[in-house]
C-alpha cells in the first residue's frame, strides 16, 4: 500500500485514520481503537508522515511516533477547523487534516517533551488548588457575613481571624456551622502547605534548568513565569522575531483592515491565557518599582527599560502602560531565550 500520509483525529478511545497516498488522495479509511492504533504506528514505514490535531494527548501520541522514526506534524486546531467540509464528524474531519497539512502557511506545533508537560503539570495543578482556596475563602467570608461577622480582605487574615472567632466562647455561631467552619479552614491551610510544596519544586527547577535561570535575569520574570514558558513554548527558534512571540502570547493589537483603510484595537488575547496572565503581573510590579525608583533616587538614575515604563504610563496611562509593558518583556523574552544570553539593564537615557 502506497501510504506517505497518515491523519489522526485523536479521542479518548476511538481513533479515526484516513491514510493517503503520494498524491494526496485518501486510499483507506479505518476506525481503531487505542489497541488497534498503538499497532498501526508500529507498523507504519519510517517514511510515513503522522498528521495530528494539537489537542490532547497530541503530545504523547507524537512522542510515540516520533519514537519509533516517523515524521510528525501537530497542527493548531484553529486552522484546521476552516477545511471541515459541511457537518462536523470524525471522518470529516481526519480528511480536513490532509487538507490542511498542504498548506505550507500553517506552522506546526512543536512536539513537547515529557520535563515540558510535567512543568504544564504543576502549573495546572497549582492553578486548580489556588481557584479552590480562593473559593474557601470566599464561602467562609460569606457565612461569617451572614451571622453578623464582617472580616476584612486579604487571605492571611481571613484565615486568623476566623479561627480566632470560632474558638472564641462568646461566639454566636451555632455549633453545627463552627464544625463545619473549622473543617473548610483545616482544608484552606492544607491548600496553602499543597501550593507552597509546587512552589519550592518550580524554584528547584528554575535554579537547575540554564533557559529558566536565563530569563530570570529579565525584571518581572521570576520563578512561575520562568518555569512556565519553559513548559509552554515548545520550540522558541519557530519565532523568527520577537513580535511573533508577543503575537502568539496574544499581546499584541487585533487588526480589522481594510482597502488601505488600518485599524489596530485591542490586544487579541490569543495564545496560553495563563503565560499572558504572569507577564502581566509581572509588568505590572516592573512599572511600580519604576515609579518608586524614580521617586527615590531621581528620573535619570532608572534603567532604561523602567524609563520608557514611565514614559507610556505618564502618556497614555497605567492600565495600557502595563499591557504595552508586558509586550516588551515577551520580546525581551524571546531575545534572551534565542541568543542564549542573560538580560543587562541598560542605563537610562539623558534628557
Amino acid at each position: 500500500m502506497d501510504v506517505t500520509t497518515v491523519a489522526v483525529d485523536l479521542a479518548k478511545e476511538v481513533f479515526q485514520v484516513a491514510l493517503a497516498n503520494r498524491a494526496g488522495r485518501v486510499i483507506d479509511r479505518r476506525r481503531l481503537t487505542r489497541r488497534q492504533f498503538e499497532r498501526l504506528i508500529d507498523d507504519l514505514p519510517i517514511t510515513t508522515e503522522v498528521v495530528m490535531e494539537s489537542c490532547g494527548t497530541a503530545h504523547y501520541w507524537g512522542r510515540r511516533a516520533t519514537a519509533r522514526g516517523l515524521q510528525v506534524r501537530l497542527l493548531p486546531v484553529q486552522y484546521v477547523r476552516p477545511y471541515v467540509r459541511r457537518s462536523k464528524t470524525d471522518r470529516a474531519d481526519s480528511e480536513a487534516l490532509l487538507e490542511a497539512a498542504r498548506c505550507g502557511e500553517i506552522r506546526p506545533v512543536p512536539v513537547k517533551t515529557v520535563e515540558q508537560q510535567t512543568l504544564q503539570a504543576l502549573h495546572r495543578i497549582r492553578t486548580q488548588w489556588q481557584t479552590t482556596r480562593v473559593a474557601r475563602i470566599n464561602g467562609v467570608r460569606g457565612l461569617l457575613r451572614e451571622h453578623g461577622y464582617e472580616m476584612a480582605r486579604g487571605a492571611r487574615t481571613i484565615v486568623k481571624r476566623a479561627t480566632t472567632l470560632l474558638d472564641a466562647a462568646d461566639t454566636t455561631i451555632p455549633a453545627v456551622l463552627r464544625h463545619v467552619l473549622t473543617a473548610v479552614l483545616d482544608e484552606i491551610r492544607e491548600l496553602e502547605a499543597k501550593i507552597a510544596g509546587i512552589d519550592r519544586q518550580l524554584a528547584d527547577i528554575a535554579t537547575t534548568d540554564p533557559v529558566a535561570s536565563r530569563l530570570r535575569t529579565i525584571p518581572g520574570v521570576g520563578v512561575l513565569t520562568a518555569t512556565a514558558l519553559v513548559g509552554s513554548v515548545g520550540h522558541i527558534h519557530a519565532f523568527h522575531r520577537g513580535r511573533e512571540f508577543a503575537s502568539w502570547l496574544g499581546l499584541t493589537p487585533r487588526e480589522s483592515s481594510t482597502g488601505g483603510r488600518r485599524y489596530l484595537g485591542r490586544i487579541s488575547k490569543k495564545g496560553d491565557v495563563h503565560l499572558r496572565c504572569l507577564l502581566v503581573h509581572g509588568a505590572r510590579a516592573v512599572l511600580r518599582c519604576a515609579f518608586l525608583a524614580a521617586a527615590r533616587r531621581g528620573p535619570d538614575q532608572v534603567t532604561r527599560l523602567q524609563q520608557w515604563a514611565i514614559a507610556t504610563a505618564q502618556r497614555r496611562g497605567r492600565a495600557k502602560a502595563t499591557v504595552a509593558l508586558a509586550n516588551k518583556l515577551a520580546r525581551i523574552v524571546w531575545a534572551v531565550w534565542r541568543r542564549q544570553e542573560t538580560f543587562h539593564a541598560a542605563p537610562a537615557l539623558a534628557a
